[in-house]
């Protein structure tokens, strides 16, 4: 099974896809390709569309060079690395879906998305406090809503929820999300 989530910044898109990974899926995102490629990191893979210059796997270089392997290689180039990286998994979650041709993919290949939400200042709140490396240019409210502004206008992440098979509002607890997420997997497991 293959469950991708989707979601814009800091909605907590890889919460999700940790509690699927502790009920035994293989956890991986889509930005873990373009990681790999930039730090050639490639031995997890069968295939790889191409190696670029090394370089550091800032947000801004990860948006810039996976947009250039999906008008080279086609939109769902990433879905197609990330489960090749995780092929001998049985189980599978994507976190970081960012696309109709990702979800698209996903889907053909019997797979579930996911996806969640959460306002912008809860948003900004959590991505303040992961302190990620990719985030370091985000100083303050105004740099994140632009920064939330260009990946909509790139990935129009709004739209992607109608794709969804299930939407998850992430504005609570960590407890009450875990439980949402227990009933998605258990009516997952219920199809399959």
């Amino acid at each position: 099974m293959i469950v991708g989530v989707v979601g814009k910044i800091a909605a907590g898109k890889t919460t999700v896809a940790e509690f699927f990974e502790k009920k035994g899926f293989c956890r991986v995102s889509c930005s873990d390709p373009l990681i790999d490629l930039l730090t050639h990191n490639v031995s997890d893979y069968s295939w790889i569309p191409e190696l670029p210059g090394k370089a550091e796997p800032t947000r801004e270089k990860l948006i810039e060079f996976g947009k250039y392997l999906k008008d080279r290689y086609g939109g769902d180039v990433l879905i197609r690395l990330a489960v090749d990286k995780k092929r001998h998994c049985r189980n599978i979650v994507i976190d970081g879906v960012r696309s109709k041709e990702e979800i698209e993919a996903i889907k053909r290949m019997g797979g579930k998305v996911i996806y969640v939400e959460a306002r912008p200042e809860i948003r900004f709140e959590r991505l303040m406090g992961r302190k990620a490396s990719k985030d370091r240019t985000i100083r303050g409210f105004e740099d994140f809503r632009a920064m939330d502004e260009a990946e909509e206008k790139l990935y129009r992440t709004s739209e992607l929820k109608e794709m969804a098979d299930y939407i998850i509002v992430n504005e609570g607890t960590l407890e009450e999300l875990m439980r949402e997420v227990e009933g998605i997997i258990k009516d997952i497991a219920g199809k399959v």
